[in-house]
C-alpha cells in the first residue's frame, strides 16, 4: 500500500489577503498622515533647530523693509522712505525699491541716489545691503493745485511701495553648530538642573501614586457621604492650576501667609519661613504641590481597579484568618501592579515635562529650575531658540531612555 503524501499548504499571501492588506493601509493612511503632521514633523523641526545658531530675532525672515511717509510742511514738505534690513548680521542681496508717486504731489528736482524717476514711477536700486542697514531716502515735493496736506498725506501713505531682495535664512541654510548642546552641557549647571528634574519627577510620581493608593483604600468601602468625599478628593486635579498655585504662594508667604502665622503662634518657629524662596525647602514644596495636585488621578484609576476585584477571595482570606496587611499584600497588590505600572509610566512622563506648576510657584528660582524651565529660559529669557531646542532634545532623549528601560525590564516582569 502506497502512502499518499500530505499536501503542503501554500506559503505566502493570496490575492484576497493582499487586497485586504491594501485596504487596511488605505484606511490607516489618513491616521498616519495626521500623526506625522502633528507629532513627527514638529519633532523633526526641534531636532533641526537644535543644531542651528537660531536666536529669537532669526525667526523673522531676513528681508528688506520699507516704510513710506509724508513729513514736514510748507516748503519743507517731503516724501520719506525708510529702508532697513530686518537682520542685524545677515546681508540682503539685490534690493530694489519701486513706487508710484501720487498725483497729489509734485517732485522738486531730480531724486537722490540711488533712485531714478520715469514719469511718476520711482525706482531705487540699493544692491546688497548689510545687516543692520537703515537709511532714509527723502524726496522734496510740493502740493498739487487744490490739494491740502491732509489729502496729500492720505494719498502718499495709502499707497504701498514694493521692495524686493533675497536674504539667507538661518533656519533653512546649511549652517550647523554644536554650540547649543555645548551651552546646555556646560559646567556643573546641567548636572544640577538634571538632578532637580529627577528629584522632582521621581518623588512627585511616587508620592502621587502612594497617596492615590491610600485614598483609594480609604474610599473603597461604602459609607454615608462617600460620593461627596470622592468629589472633594478630585478638587486639586480639576481646579485651575493658576488658582491653586497662587493660593499656595499666598498661604505660605513669609510676610502675610497663614501657614507662617500659625507656625509662629504654635511655637514651632521663631521667625517666618520662606517656603518658596530658600534651598532646599523650595524644591520640597514644589514636589509636595505636585503630589497634592495629581494624586486624584491615581486615586481614580486605582479605585476603579480595586472595585473590579472579585470579593470571594477576600472572604476566603477572612475565613483563613488573614490580617488586613496580608490581604493587601497578597491579594490586592498583585491585582494592582498592572495599573500602578501604567500610572507610573504616565505620571513620570507628565511630571518630567511639567512646566507651569514650577514656573507659577517659584519661576525656577531657589534651586527649582528643571529642564522644562530651562527650555523657557534659554528660548525666551535669553532669546536663544537653538539652545532651547537643544534642551528639548535632551528631554526627549531622557524620556526615550526611560521608556525603553521601562518596557525592557519593568513591564516584562509585570506582564504588560
Amino acid at each position: 500500500m502506497t502512502d499518499t503524501p500530505t499536501p503542503t499548504p501554500p506559503t505566502g499571501r493570496g490575492a484576497l489577503q493582499r487586497r485586504e492588506a491594501r485596504l487596511a493601509w488605505g484606511l490607516l493612511l489618513p491616521t498616519v498622515i495626521s500623526v506625522s503632521l502633528v507629532v513627527i514633523l514638529p519633532l523633526l523641526a526641534i531636532f533641526w533647530i537644535s543644531f542651528k545658531p537660531v536666536r529669537l530675532a532669526d525667526l523673522r525672515p531676513t528681508a528688506p523693509i520699507v516704510r513710506e511717509s509724508l513729513r514736514g510742511s510748507g516748503d519743507n514738505l517731503r516724501i520719506e522712505y525708510r529702508v532697513r534690513n530686518s537682520s542685524q548680521d545677515k546681508t540682503v542681496a539685490d534690493v530694489v525699491l519701486t513706487d508710484t508717486l501720487p498725483p497729489q504731489v509734485q517732485l522738486i528736482g531730480p531724486p537722490p541716489e540711488p533712485c531714478t524717476l520715469d514719469g511718476r514711477a520711482l525706482r531705487c536700486v540699493f544692491g546688497d545691503i548689510p545687516g543692520g542697514f537703515n537709511e532714509r531716502i527723502r524726496l522734496p515735493v510740493t502740493l498739487a493745485t487744490g490739494v491740502d496736506e491732509d489729502g496729500a498725506e492720505e494719498a502718499v501713505e495709502g499707497g504701498a511701495p514694493v521692495i524686493t531682495g533675497t536674504g539667507d535664512s538661518i533656519l533653512t541654510n546649511a549652517e550647523f553648530t554644536l554650540e547649543n548642546f555645548a551651552r546646555v552641557f556646560d559646567g556643573d549647571e546641567f548636572l544640577e538642573v538634571l538632578w532637580v528634574t529627577l528629584f522632582y519627577t521621581v518623588f512627585g510620581t511616587l508620592g502621587a501614586l502612594l497617596f492615590g493608593l491610600f485614598a483609594a483604600m480609604l474610599l473603597n468601602k461604602s459609607f454615608k457621604g462617600q460620593g461627596i468625599l470622592r468629589g472633594l478628593y478630585l478638587f486639586p486635579y480639576v481646579a485651575p492650576v493658576i488658582a491653586v498655585a497662587f493660593t499656595w504662594v499666598t498661604l505660605f508667604d513669609p510676610f502675610s501667609g497663614s501657614a507662617n502665622a500659625l507656625l509662629i503662634q504654635m511655637g514651632v518657629t521663631d521667625e517666618a519661613i520662606n517656603f518658596f524662596g530658600q534651598r532646599p525647602l523650595a524644591l520640597i514644596m514644589v514636589t509636595v504641590f505636585e503630589i497634592w495636585r495629581y494624586f486624584p488621578l491615581s486615586f481614580l484609576f486605582i479605585l476603579a481597579r480595586m472595585q473590579s476585584i472579585d470579593t470571594d477571595m477576600y472572604e476566603a482570606a477572612d475565613m483563613d484568618g488573614a490580617s488586613p496587611f496580608q490581604k493587601f499584600w497578597y491579594l490586592s497588590l498583585p491585582m494592582l501592579v498592572g495599573i500602578l505600572s501604567v500610572l507610573f509610566l504616565l505620571r513620570f512622563i507628565w511630571t518630567f515635562n511639567k512646566f507651569d506648576d514650577i514656573f507659577l510657584l517659584t519661576g525656577g528660582n531657589a534651586g527649582t529650575r528643571t529642564l522644562t524651565v530651562n527650555v523657557y529660559e534659554q528660548a525666551f529669557a535669553v532669546s536663544n531658540i537653538g539652545a532651547g531646542a537643544a534642551v528639548a532634545v535632551v528631554i526627549f532623549g531622557c524620556l526615550l531612555l526611560f521608556s525603553v528601560l521601562f518596557f525592557r525590564f519593568i513591564s516584562r516582569e509585570e506582564g504588560l
